[in-house]
């Protein structure tokens, strides 16, 4: 089971707007996509979570292939010594969809409040990632 080491967790969550994370994901037909996200957020320590609005490539992805990394790039993490080479860590996972529920309602409290405006009506999904590995550059696990 993938692990979000605690002192990289307000991190993740302040990440919108200037280190916004990048979502991987592969359709049925093997296309990769690659997606900025700007809600990523931690649930706990080995799962992330982000809100879905735009029903496009990735959001199709997943409905196929629930398979998907998410990217974090922080630079300054790096100078200061809470990730290593690039201030970089690689999140891989299941995702989960979730239109409804208390879930559903939980990650959208959390969601930064940008995101929310760009989503008035609340139409999106909840996008649930429960981690298999989380990985320095390197491919060392994070510590």
């Amino acid at each position: 089971m993938g692990h979000i080491p605690e002192k990289l967790i307000p991190h993740i969550n302040a990440a919108f707007p200037a280190n916004v994370c990048l979502v991987g994901t592969v359709g049925a037909d093997g296309a990769p996509q690659i997606s900025p996200k700007g809600s990523v957020l931690v649930l706990d320590d080995n799962t992330l979570a982000y809100w879905e609005r735009g029903y496009k490539k990735a959001f199709n992805n997943l409905k196929a292939n629930p398979n998907i990394v998410v990217w974090f790039r922080n630079p300054e993490l790096r100078a200061s010594g809470i990730l290593p080479a690039g201030g970089v860590a690689r999140f891989y996972g299941k995702a989960e969809l979730h239109e409804t529920g208390a879930l559903r309602d939980q990650v959208w409290d959390k969601v930064v409040e940008p995101e929310k405006k760009a989503d008035p009506e609340r139409k999106g999904y909840a996008v649930v990632i429960k981690l298999d590995r989380a990985e320095q550059l390197s491919g060392k696990p994070l510590e």
